[in-house]
């Protein structure tokens, strides 16, 4: 089987669709046919020359996830207040 060799700007493109867009590594790949396992050693390869290690790594990932559910709950609380206005206008009016 022949080696596919791929060039910078596809590696950093790919990379950023999952580190900065939040695409998963496996649908990226899919799209881009290549894969999988060659674009999570990108991937890992770019944190650590970032100087994501682990301990980082976890933490960011904890914090992206409480920051999601706090926009969920803000979202929810959003749309309720929504209602209740279309419902008073409707009663007022």
């Amino acid at each position: 089987m022949k080696r596919v060799r791929y060039p910078a700007e596809f590696k950093a493109e790919a990379v950023k669709q999952v580190t900065e867009r939040g695409h998963g590594v496996v649908d990226v790949a899919k799209r881009l046919g290549m894969s999988d396992k060659r674009l999570y050693l990108w991937v890992r390869l770019a944190q650590e020359q970032q100087g994501v290690g682990s301990g980082k790594n976890a933490s960011l990932k904890a914090e992206v996830y409480r920051l999601n559910a706090e926009l969920r709950r803000a979202n929810e609380e959003r749309d309720i207040l929504k209602k209740a206005a279309t419902c008073f206008a409707k009663l007022s009016g």
